[in-house]
């Protein structure tokens, strides 16, 4: 079993003896003005859906949360990105999970949702690794031209010369490639669409889409089937969100001069060198990623996630709970504990003071 795989496994107990050890830093929403009760003594039920690739940090977040409201259930349905915004803007969840922010249309029906203004943030900063099924290949560099051309099917063996001009010396199997895509709707499929469109134009004449543009291939439902499909066979290649890459091959992709393997710490940085996504509103935090960076230790492929709620519902407890809930997952101890199960990328202190300000202002419509 893998190192990831353990960590995974112990979730249960790992991620709740770690928070509760540092509980006495967690400052619950009443403590700062919001008006929710003190930690300990809330209770009720809390209903989330949306991307898969929070999946692993929601345990960690649940696991976690648990320490400190007790009397709290969250359950989160990892549908996919477009499943969550599309029950979050039909009413059916409290808060959703998003690997991409609203479009115009989503925001214009989620405002008339709530009543006024939604909240984005982003919570959850993991690269998509591009992971592959590749016998005797220890370490493999793609080339973001090679990659968007193994994508769009015009690259279609593994011995191909551009492949091989991206990893000298290397011995390639001679064997066909099987591209793995998402079959449902997905964030994760929109990230990594983005980023082939910006970095990769002249090898990928398509438009970024939650769905997946390239006619051909294998398809499976979420970032775990996608995993599950590229170890199923031999010769495939796929994307996913790196804390369900388990032991799959993951590929360096090129990046400037160098060919970059996908970590936490270089998905951050591509973050704090991003801009606010403009005209939203004023506790929106969605970001307009910079998928063409050329900056050492730099990993562009990377995933925001988004929680997307209200900023006024319509009971007093479901506003308490999503601010309480909202202001464990932001917190440095929530954090941390995604990232033990996930990998994923601690937020910066700017991210977190920025969603503060979206919680402290959650309230009931009037």
């Amino acid at each position: 079993m893998s190192a990831r795989r353990k960590v995974a496994a112990a979730v249960g107990v790992a991620a709740v003896a770690g928070v509760a050890v540092a509980l006495s830093q967690y400052v619950p929403p009443n403590e700062r003005g919001q008006g929710a009760v003190a930690a300990g003594d809330l209770s009720g039920a809390l209903v989330g859906a949306g991307a898969s690739s929070q999946q692993a940090a929601m345990q960690g977040w649940t696991a976690g949360y648990s320490a400190v409201q007790p009397g709290v259930t969250v359950d989160y349905d990892p549908v996919g990105s477009g499943g969550g915004r599309e029950q979050f803007v039909a009413g059916g969840i409290d808060f959703a999970g998003s690997d991409a922010p609203l479009d115009e249309e989503e925001l214009v029906a989620a405002r008339e949702r709530c009543g006024g203004e939604v909240f984005e943030l982003p919570n959850y900063i993991s690269p998509i690794a591009v992971v592959h099924n590749l016998p005797g290949v220890a370490e493999l560099h793609l080339s973001p031209t090679v990659l968007a051309g193994v994508f769009a099917r015009q690259i279609a063996r593994w011995d191909d010369p551009a492949i091989a001009a991206d990893n000298p010396g290397v011995a390639l199997p001679g064997l066909p490639i099987t591209p793995v895509n998402r079959s449902d709707e997905s964030g994760t499929t929109e990230n990594f669409t983005e980023y082939l469109a910006a970095a990769a134009p002249e090898a990928w004449p398509f438009e970024p889409d939650g769905e997946w543009p390239v006619e051909g291939g294998e398809s499976a439902q979420g970032n775990s089937g996608v995993v599950a499909a590229v170890a199923g066979g031999e010769g495939t290649v796929g994307y996913a969100d790196l804390s369900q890459a388990g032991d799959l091959g993951v590929a360096r992709i090129g990046v400037g001069s160098e060919f970059v393997a996908p970590t936490p710490e270089a998905a951050a940085a591509v973050v704090e060198g991003s801009a606010p996504l403009p005209g939203r509103g004023p506790y929106d935090f969605a970001l307009e990623l910079e998928r063409t960076t050329a900056a050492s230790g730099s990993y562009p492929i990377v995933l925001v996630s988004y929680h997307l709620g209200c900023m006024a519902y319509e009971d007093q407890p479901t506003a308490d709970l999503v601010a309480d809930f909202m202001t464990y997952v932001t917190s440095e101890e929530g954090q941390d504990a995604a990232a033990e199960v996930a990998g994923s990328a601690p937020i910066s202190d700017a991210l977190r003071e920025q969603a503060r300000t979206a919680i402290d202002a959650i309230s009931t419509a009037s």
